[in-house]
């Protein structure tokens, strides 16, 4: 047996088991959502294996019997289990009792009105490159976070970038090559329309569906409007209606493979107006450069899409360590054009600003001058929250700049 990966959710799902019933991981198919659960619970049963979803159907408590933390994997499979569940949880009130994983989010109505103050909802995204071992894990996000820094040489060089890009954090993957990864990822995205989705009670059409993926990776990290993505879509000899793009995205977000990046709505200075729209990332940039067909040679000719792509890498591992402090990933863009490309911000408010370049000293200049312009976009109240400015490339140097500014490898981020 493959030795266990640790994962960065692995101890923030210890902490939950102490202190709620049951937590519910969510995520993408191929996450790793059922390996982490296995390896956190004492007893388990799989529904999309035989007849279990129906067993669940029928008695949903006969599935709920075994050693605790007890494994209910794909557990959408039988929507009655939630309630016998949540009962369940209740009688015995005892923290720690299930771990539940699902590839597609039920309905809001079904778990946010009987699970509040019993079950605990986790994300699971691809790795990040700490997670899969190929960052240097010299400087801490936290550090950063607190006011502290590091310095640190070495590490991935561009084409190494380029590389991880295309194959991605998928688990099951890693060892992979680049193209291996990206002819699986293309095999991935058409099961997600053609079996993912249909499981689930939607019936996209596969073409209409890929239409929109093109779509979608060619404006990765973009406020692209619906109509745009919907014109852009005929590129792949597709048609597609505004309602259609939306009810397609709503979809993807389903089954987690979109992530929307919100807009930041902080304290601004009353002349500012601020732009809101959401930027699109896939749930993590391999699947666009699957869709795209590009391989790590092809970023390195175009860099526009390397960058684009680049900044969605980053947004994935940003996301994964914000978690660690239950914070939150943003955006920002007012509406001078003056645009921050990630807001990271804790549960006490406490935030930091990043900028993602590839590299190279005009490119660092612009994202020190961003930072000048935004700060004086901000109020008071707002800058005593600042816990600092980050530029993360895709460089193999880490270091404070005269000006203060952090510039950080993202090979050398870890938690």
């Amino acid at each position: 047996m493959q030795a266990y990966r640790n994962r960065l959710i692995d101890s923030i799902l210890d902490r939950k088991l102490q202190s709620v019933g049951a937590v519910m991981i969510e995520g993408a198919r191929a996450v790793g959502k059922s390996t982490t659960a296995l390896h956190h619970s004492k007893s388990a049963i799989s529904l999309d294996v035989g007849q279990a979803a129906e067993q669940a159907a029928i008695a949903p408590e006969s599935v709920l019997v075994g050693p605790v933390p007890r494994l209910i994997d794909e557990w959408q499979l039988a929507p009655p289990l939630w309630n016998s569940m949540r009962h369940e949880v209740d009688r015995r009130q005892t923290p720690g009792q299930y771990i539940l994983t699902g590839s597609a989010a039920p309905t809001d109505h079904l778990t946010y009105h009987s699970g509040a103050g019993r079950v605990a909802r986790l994300t699971l995204r691809p790795m990040t490159l700490f997670e899969s071992g190929d960052s240097l894990g010299q400087v801490s996000f936290t550090g950063l976070m607190e006011g502290d820094g590091a310095a640190a040489f070495g590490g991935p060089s561009v084409s190494d970038y380029a590389a991880l890009l295309v194959r991605g954090g998928w688990p099951g993957l890693v060892g992979l090559s680049p193209l291996e990864a990206s002819e699986a990822l293309r095999d991935y995205l058409a099961n997600i329309a053609r079996v993912d989705l249909r499981q689930n009670g939607q019936s996209p059409d596969p073409m209409r569906m890929a239409g929109l993926l093109g779509s979608l990776a060619r404006h990765t990290a973009t406020e692209a409007a619906l109509s745009k993505l919907a014109a852009d879509a005929q590129l792949d000899r597709t048609t597609l209606s505004t309602q259609t793009v939306r009810h397609y995205l709503d979809q993807l977000t389903r089954v987690f493979v979109l992530e929307e990046l919100p807009a930041w709505r902080s304290h601004v200075r009353s002349s500012v107006a601020l732009r809101i729209k959401p930027k699109w990332h896939l749930v993590d940039p391999a699947l666009a450069a699957a869709t795209l067909r590009v391989t790590p040679a092809g970023l390195l000719k175009d860099l526009a899409t390397f960058g684009l792509l680049f900044e969605s890498m980053v947004v994935r591992d940003l996301r994964a360590y914000a978690a660690l402090w239950d914070g939150q990933v943003y955006h920002y863009r007012d509406s001078s054009g003056l645009e921050i490309d990630a807001i990271v911000q804790r549960y006490d408010g406490r935030w930091l600003a990043v900028e993602v370049k590839l590299g190279g000293l005009a490119a660092l200049a612009q994202a020190a001058k961003n930072f000048a312009k935004f700060s004086n976009r901000l109020t008071s109240k707002a800058l005593a929250n600042c816990a600092g400015y980050v530029v993360v490339t895709a460089g193999n140097a880490s270091h404070q700049r005269p000006d203060g500014i952090w510039q950080v490898a993202l090979g050398h981020l870890a938690p």
